[in-house]
This record gives structure tokens, sequence and C-alpha cells, in this order.
């Protein structure tokens, strides 16, 4: 089998629509095979010196390590926030199913 690295990207968007728009574009691309999106989480952050709030949609997008420079470019150019969140962690444990299904969807 492949033993092609993935990874788990986490985002935040200002709102469900931009999650959903991102997230399509995505899929769309074949940059990320899933993304998940959940509804409401609270960051609280310091931004240009201040003191931030801010109600936010959290993402996890599973994908290649490979495509990770891509969804970069892709998100930041859509994206309403001037710096987005953009981390991506390493999976070293998946499912034979799952690993699979990654593979395929993202190779195709």
């Amino acid at each position: 089998m492949n033993q092609r690295a993935y990874q788990i990207v986490f985002m935040t968007a200002s709102n469900m629509d931009e999650a959903e728009g991102i997230a399509e574009n995505l899929v769309e691309k074949r940059l990320a095979a899933c993304v998940n999106l959940v509804p409401s989480c609270r960051s609280v952050y310091r931004w240009k010196g201040e003191l931030v709030k801010d109600d936010e949609v959290m993402m996890f997008a599973k994908t290649s390590s490979e495509n990770f420079a891509a969804i970069v470019e892709a998100v930041t150019k859509i994206h309403s926030y001037d710096v987005p969140e953009i981390i991506a962690a390493d999976l070293s444990s998946l499912s034979d199913g799952y690993r699979a299904f990654l593979q395929e969807v993202l190779e195709e």
C-alpha cells in the first residue's frame, strides 16, 4: 500500500457561508478529501495590540502533506481574514480503510 504522508489542516472562518465556500473549493480542487465544519467555536486572541473575542467556524481538512502549500494559497485568496489560521498536523496513525479513502479521492 502507498505510504503517502497525510495531514489534518485546521482552519477557522468568520461564518458558515465562508467555511462552506472554502470547503467546497478545497474538495472540488482535490486539495482535500473531506472538510469537517464545526459551526461554533469561540476564539480569544490578540490582534494589532487588542484582545479580540470572535465566534468562528472551525474547519478540519484531511489531505496529503504535499497539498499543504496549495491549500494555503487557495484559502488565502478567498478568505476574508488578513491572516487566516491555516495549521497542519501530520497524521501518523490512520485506519487502513480511511487511508485508502484519502488515497483514492486525492489521487483521482
